[in-house]
């Protein structure tokens, strides 16, 4: 009889389990990473508006509801989050809103606001404390 080489079929169907169980583990903490990084995003990008915010109220003694006034795009850098901003006389209220992607899927912290005192808000079922810390 001669000797063959390669894998037997129950040796190839043992290394797709051991995979598979491996993949089943490490993709929910892949998902909460990625989330958390479309959280920053909006965070960073609601913040900066406020500032830009500001800096427009001090050269135009008003604030404005066209975030393009402010020199931002309307949504964040990768697109996940739509930006917004609510002016009442002397004061705002800049606004991320999820607009695609993983965004969409996170349930926790669905949008970020951020008003001219600094005073910042979030919506979900987390509270904003838990929403806003990096």
């Amino acid at each position: 009889m001669e000797k063959r080489n390669g894998f037997t079929l129950i040796e190839l169907m043992i290394t797709v389990a051991i995979v598979g169980i491996l993949a089943a583990i490490a993709y929910p903490n892949y998902q909460s990473f990625v989330i958390s990084s479309a959280r920053s995003e909006a965070m960073s990008a609601v913040l900066d508006a406020a500032s830009k915010q500001e800096q427009y109220f001090a050269d135009n003694r008003q604030y404005t509801t066209n975030i393009s006034n402010l020199g931002l795009s309307t949504t964040t850098e990768s697109g996940l989050y739509a930006l917004s901003a609510t002016v009442n006389g002397q004061s705002f209220v800049i606004t991320a809103t999820p607009d695609g992607g993983v965004a969409l899927k996170d349930t926790k912290c669905t949008t970020f606001t951020i008003n001219e005192v600094g005073v910042k808000g979030s919506t979900g079922s987390a509270d904003t404390d838990t929403c806003w810390k990096r």
